[in-house]
Parts: C-alpha cells; structure tokens; sequence
C-alpha cells in the first residue's frame, strides 16, 4: 500500500493567482503548477480538481526528506535552520521542484527549436538545389 499524500496551495503571484500542486509518493516530491487567473472560488477550486486533476502535468520526482519530531530547544532550532539554509539555499521542495521542472522544459523547448532550424535549413538547401538544378537543364 503506498502512501500518496497531495496537497495544493493557492497564492496571489501578480498579476494571476497560482495553484501549485505538491504529490508526495514514498519519500519522492513532484510537484505541478496551475495559473487560475482571477481569483477562484472555492467551488471552482473543487471543481477544477474534479475535472483536471488527472490531466495535470507533474514535474520530475525528487528526494524528500521525512519530518522528524524537532526539539524542544528553540536556540538550537535556530541554528539548524541557519544550517540549513546555508546548506541549501532559499526555497522549499515544492519550489525547488518546480525550478528542476523549468530548466527541463527550456531545454527541450532548445532541442525542438534546433530540430526545426536544422529541418528548415536544409529544405530551403534542397530547394536552392532543385532551383540550380532547373537552371542548368538547357534548351
């Protein structure tokens, strides 16, 4: 049995609102980024999960970490998120994840867009040469 635990959250990120929603399945976090637009109700928050949920696109799965019980002491709190942060810089999972999500997206978004260049170039070269080639039939 797995244990799959989902959960959204919705900010104003000017000038849309932004869902992101965040998957968490056996240790791994993926997450998937919606823009709403408009303020959205939360009748249309349910039923933009009734209807979309399973045609949402989640990015690529990484390590998350389980919550352990913290300690009481808060000096020593302080100092492991000041640890933290100087480890791993600003930003959650779910934004980290994001960003993985992006860099992803732009570079097969630089592959297809090579890939057309490349394909236009050379049937534009195929058409000088059947055009040289007319030329030079002779009368």
């Amino acid at each position: 049995m797995s244990n799959l635990q989902i959960s959204l959250t919705v900010f104003f990120k000017d000038p849309f609102w932004v869902g992101i929603f965040e998957k968490t399945d056996k240790g791994k976090l993926s997450v998937s980024k919606v823009t709403f637009g408009a303020e959205p109700k939360d009748f249309q928050i349910y039923e933009f999960i009734l209807q979309h949920y399973y045609g949402l696109v989640f990015g690529p799965s990484i390590e998350c970490c389980s919550k352990q019980k913290s300690p009481a002491n808060p000096k020593r709190l302080q100092r492991e998120a000041q640890k933290k942060l100087n480890r791993i810089g600003v930003g959650t999972k779910a934004q980290q994840a994001l960003k993985l999500m992006q860099e992803q997206s732009r570079n097969a978004h630089k592959v297809r867009s090579k890939a057309q260049k490349d394909a236009k170039k050379l049937k534009q070269f195929e058409f000088k040469q059947a055009k040289r080639r007319e030329k030079h039939k002779g009368h």
